[in-house]
């Protein structure tokens, strides 16, 4: 099955006839002192502004880490990292993605103006799918992942984690669906590495046809990611080789969408490969 050729995400509908880049803004501050949080934002926009000036397709910004073992923010402390930065972010003209699995902090949000909610949950809390589903034209990112980021390794056994995550990432549509979600404004994720080891991390990637049959666009996140460490030997701020060739291999295996921290280098090798392959 082919895969949808737009994405719906509020604003913009964006073409998925070539793969699209999802550029990743942390923000994350290790203390919400006085001039601290506002330094911050100043400096997670000016990071906004650079990945957009890198090729960047869409914004991804996050204020709560998904890192193993990962402490978990209240609404209030995730909301105060955010807001200064979506304010500002939904002006420069690309698509803006919130990474939150927090209903509440997706209401407020798509209250601000942003286009995609992407969540690491998959829209697995309570009232996750009634906030996106009542916003008209929003995007939605459906990933997996088992647990919490606190938990997630210790939750990776699988029968066979390709059909088990597809099945997931499908009941999770048909939620969407079932409250008024069009299938043209979701993408799926299969989670690389969020309660998955290597091995598996692996396996999804070589059985992406699986999930790409499902018929929706795909995203794949493998940027920096341990298993590339456990690959290659290489530390994480050593591993932009091993992205890039795992962004590729995403790419020629269907994926529509790659989230990366390295975008300028990201947009360089997509250029490439794409002239070399005629897509």
């Amino acid at each position: 099955m082919s895969h949808q050729p737009v994405w719906q995400t509020r604003r913009f509908r964006l073409d998925l006839s070539v793969a699209r880049v999802m550029g990743i803004v942390n923000v994350t501050p290790d203390s919400f002192s006085d001039g601290g949080q506002f330094a911050h934002a100043a400096q997670a926009l000016r990071h906004c502004e650079q990945l957009i000036a890198d090729g960047a397709d869409i914004l991804d910004i996050g204020g709560e880490s998904s890192r193993p073992g990962a402490p978990t923010l209240t609404v209030d402390e995730e909301w105060a990292r955010l807001a200064p930065v979506l304010s500002v972010a939904t002006t420069l003209g690309v698509p803006i993605s919130v990474d939150t699995c927090k209903p509440e902090v997706m209401r407020r949000a798509l209250d601000l103006g942003v286009d995609i909610v992407n969540d690491i949950r998959g829209l697995t809390s309570d009232g996750a799918v009634q906030a996106v589903a009542a916003v008209p034209d929003c995007g939605v990112c459906v990933m997996h992942m088992r647990g919490d980021p606190a938990t997630m390794q210790a939750q990776t056994s699988y029968t066979d984690v390709v059909t088990e995550v597809c099945e997931f990432l499908q009941g999770q549509r048909q939620a969407l669906n079932a409250a008024g979600v069009a299938d043209a404004r979701i993408v799926l994720d299969p989670g690389i590495g969020f309660g998955k080891t290597p091995a598996q991390n692996i396996a999804l990637q070589r059985g992406q046809a699986e999930l790409m049959a499902l018929g929706l666009p795909v995203l794949v996140g493998w940027s920096r990611k341990s298993t590339l460490g456990v690959i290659t030997g290489r530390a994480v701020e050593d591993r932009l080789a091993a992205s890039l060739a795992a962004a590729l291999s995403g790419v020629a295996s269907g994926a529509r969408v790659v989230r990366v921290h390295d975008v300028r280098a990201t947009v360089d090798a997509l250029k490439v490969w794409q002239a070399l392959h005629q897509v």
